[in-house]
């Protein structure tokens, strides 16, 4: 697809690890866990106890304390993250070019503690005792929509919902508008807040989530062969996209340029993936091909690395597929081994990562991988972060459904 180039120029993050960038990848680099004990409720009839919450979040940073009171937690966390990212980025959205900036955000649930609340109001007290806040509090794209109003962007305003794929595919999206030039910047990434009592037991009940409780830091385990499950974590992850000539015009800091976006499906199930990794290795290849690179070419992968028995094999089986012996060269994190699942937040907080190992040429460590499956015998970076200059990464996300989705990011010349 010709036109014009798309690069990134500013990041943000609210994660397990920290409430903002600098803690977050300093944190994940020196291989520092966020998993620890469930506290948001009370969990002790759960198998599952553990969990990547986010500490000490004071939305009254960001958000005017009567708006709080309107907006679900994943909303809550993305304007956070917004305003972090137009600060980071030095991006002002002004009359100038407020039709010609968008956002596209991914979230796999939206807001599930919102159902949950009021559904209890609801068979305690009666639906009058229901809020006019209540659907707009839960929605997905209230979180796009919030943000517009606080910015003043007009452009392309959605959210993306394709399960734990939904952050990419944001990220894909915006970068396609903006190659095909709808718009010059895009505010794109995810967030998802889901550790609720229904989201840990609908997990739970599809016995997905690992429940090695008396040792969170060491429960999630990408491509070891005893692990038992994916933990569920919360949190945002943004990035800004421009056109590059909209972003040299203003004179604005480049991290990386977007060159290449794939996207398919595996046809097969809706939860487990197609066992050949079939499906995985046509999105990668969508995004190498449209870089006009050659597999070879590729020096990491932020790999989906969920800690599923079947996800970490077939994302193993995919990569050699994709790039035959050369995918043994290929240095692999999985950066769910110290900040959990965020499901559809996921592929914006990768891609952050992602973006900042091209920058600083820093390669995150995969922790907790002590006993290698057998059939996961990659280079998954084992032995804590390493150094290591690169020009091209390209990071993975799939979902239930058989959704996949993977974007390519090059070093900015």
């Amino acid at each position: 697809m010709v036109g014009k180039r798309v690069v990134v120029t500013g990041m943000s993050t609210i994660s397990p690890l920290g409430n903002d960038l600098e803690t977050s990848w300093s944190g994940l680099v020196s291989g520092k866990s966020g998993i620890g004990p469930l506290t948001r409720f009370d969990c002790s009839r759960y198998s599952t106890r553990i969990a990547g919450e986010i500490k000490d979040f004071d939305p009254e940073k960001y958000i005017p304390r009567k708006q709080i009171r309107r907006m679900d937690r994943f909303n809550q966390y993305a304007m956070a993250c917004s305003k972090m990212l137009l600060e980071h980025s030095g991006f002002e959205i002004n009359q100038e070019n407020d039709n010609y900036t968008g956002i596209i955000l991914g979230c796999g649930l939206g807001g599930l503690e919102t159902i949950e609340e009021f559904h209890s109001k609801l068979i305690k007290r009666g639906p009058e005792k229901i809020s006019p806040f209540y659907i707009p509090k839960l929605i997905s794209n209230m979180a796009t929509g919030q943000i517009a109003i606080e910015t003043g962007a007009k452009g392309p305003n959605l959210v993306t919902t394709s399960a734990c794929a939904s952050g990419v595919h944001s990220i894909g999206y915006a970068y396609s508008d903006i190659k095909l030039g709808r718009v010059n910047a895009m505010i794109s990434g995810g967030t998802e807040a889901t550790i609720t009592p229904m989201g840990i037991a609908g997990f739970t009940a599809m016995k997905a989530l690992s429940t090695r409780n008396d040792d969170p830091e060491k429960a999630s385990r990408p491509f070891d062969k005893d692990r038992d499950g994916f933990v569920p974590s919360e949190g945002c992850g943004l990035i800004l996209l421009e056109s590059l000539d909209h972003a040299l015009e203003r004179g604005a800091t480049i991290y990386a340029e977007v060159c290449g976006f794939g996207a398919s499906a595996d046809a097969y199930h809706i939860t487990a993936p197609d066992e050949s990794g079939a499906g995985m290795a046509k999105a990668m290849q969508v995004a190498i091909q449209e870089a006009e690179v050659s597999p070879d070419d590729i020096d990491h992968i932020n790999a989906h690395g969920t800690s599923t028995v079947w996800n970490d094999i077939c994302e193993t089986r995919a990569i050699k597929r994709v790039f035959g012996s050369h995918a043994y060269d290929i240095p692999i994190s999985a950066n769910k081994s110290m900040i959990g699942h965020m499901l559809g937040a996921a592929g914006g907080i990768e891609s952050v990562f992602s973006i900042m190992s091209l920058h600083q040429g820093m390669l995150p460590g995969t922790v907790n991988m002590e006993a290698p499956d057998p059939e996961c015998d990659l280079d998954y970076v084992t032995g804590g972060s390493r150094k290591k200059d690169i020009e091209y990464v390209l990071c993975n996300s799939f979902g239930f459904g058989g959704t996949n989705a993977c974007i390519l990011y090059k070093k900015f010349e």
